[in-house]
């Protein structure tokens, strides 16, 4: 078997920047053991694959260790792979997914933007685990498919210190520290505990629980938000109803052949 790879860096406009994803495109399903070993192979944070139905795409998500229901990054990766190089007559793409129907439009500005169900959180007591895995105390915390931490400022964001063994005995995908930004409307990061590299980079997904937290907290529906991360990336967001809009560029690092 012969199956097409790219790398894409994702929400940014320059390699080595945003967060990398592999993007395979499919022309049927294969087993989803294969798919995991790809994911496991490439060792990158997400692994999306991709078929092409009559007038939409059937999409999954695979991180090295388990296929998860949602990622965003590497749909932007897809979509980016899909406008530039196998259908650049198309402005609109439609994924189906575990979590429903996502939408892909390009921009204007080169800029790609994501149309997703947003996630709200909901207030929680803080775990106790939390007052170990980091060197801050958050102010409050918040639970939806992530957990949420709200920290006092930016600069604690920034210099936020964690121990990965209290994290992996938190019972959420990712845990997403944030506070008000500076010179934007909030900042970020992102850890999962269990994945091989602990921090991830940009994370369009998590951003469906940030957008209406923020939104509740901030009073509007506009954001530019930045992941602090070592690569950084930057984020346009928009609460539309329960819909989450999130915009980003990207670029192709590789592409290759995988011989299977």
């Amino acid at each position: 078997m012969e199956l097409e790879i790219y790398q894409i860096d994702a929400f940014t406009a320059k390699v080595f920047g945003g967060n990398p994803a592999a993007v395979c495109p499919l022309e049927d399903w294969i087993d989803s053991s294969t798919m995991q070993s790809i994911a496991a192979e490439n060792n990158l944070s997400e692994t999306v694959f991709f078929v092409r139905k009559k007038d939409f795409y059937e999409i999954r998500w695979f991180m090295p260790h388990q296929e998860i229901d949602l990622c965003g990054h590497a749909t932007l990766a897809a979509a980016y792979v899909i406008f530039s190089y196998l259908r650049p007559e198309l402005n609109d793409i439609n994924f189906m997914s575990q979590s429903g129907i996502l939408k892909a439009q390009k921009s204007e500005d080169g800029s790609i933007i994501l149309d997703f169900p947003s996630r709200p959180p909901k207030k929680i007591e803080i775990p106790q685990e939390v007052y170990s895995a980091f060197n801050y105390k958050p102010i409050e915390a918040l639970a939806s498919r992530d957990l949420v931490l709200l920290f006092e400022n930016e600069e604690k964001i920034r210099t936020l210190k964690y121990d990965l063994n209290f994290l992996k005995k938190l019972p959420y995908l990712c845990i997403v520290p944030t506070a008000k930004g500076i010179e934007v409307d909030f900042v970020s990061r992102v850890f999962d505990a269990n994945a091989s590299m602990p921090e991830d980079p940009v994370t369009g997904s998590a951003h469906t629980s940030l957008i209406p937290y923020w939104s509740e907290k901030l009073k509007k529906k506009h954001f530019i938000a930045k992941q602090l991360s070592e690569r950084e990336g930057d984020l346009i967001c928009n609460l539309v109803k329960d819909r989450v809009h999130i915009a980003g560029k990207a670029v192709l690092y590789l592409k290759g052949k995988i011989y299977i």
